[in-house]
């Protein structure tokens, strides 16, 4: 068996060690706690990738800070601060 190598990432403040090299939306769909990664802008439901090319926006996360990033198309590194991106809310 290979030793794939490995780094960790905190997801919606959950600690997580993960093969090195793939995307953060392949990273997050494959643990069990995931489940989605946004919630659409409308009517709030969970979303998940859909394409994992950056076409369809369904990978939408906050990543080390920074808001609406397609989350397919960034590799994971070590140390990342990875959150759901929530739905919008209305100006008051």
């Amino acid at each position: 068996m290979q030793n794939t190598p490995t780094v960790h990432i905190t997801f919606d403040g959950q600690a997580m060690e993960v093969p090195a090299g793939i995307s953060v939306a392949a990273a997050v769909l494959g643990h069990a706690h995931a489940g989605h990664t946004c919630e659409h802008p409308v009517d709030g439901s969970p979303r998940a990738p859909y394409c994992l090319m950056g076409v369809c926006f369904e990978c939408l996360m906050e990543i080390d800070g920074e808001p609406t990033v397609q989350s397919c198309l960034v590799p994971v590194r070590e140390g990342m601060d990875i959150k759901r991106q929530a739905r919008p809310t209305e100006a008051e």
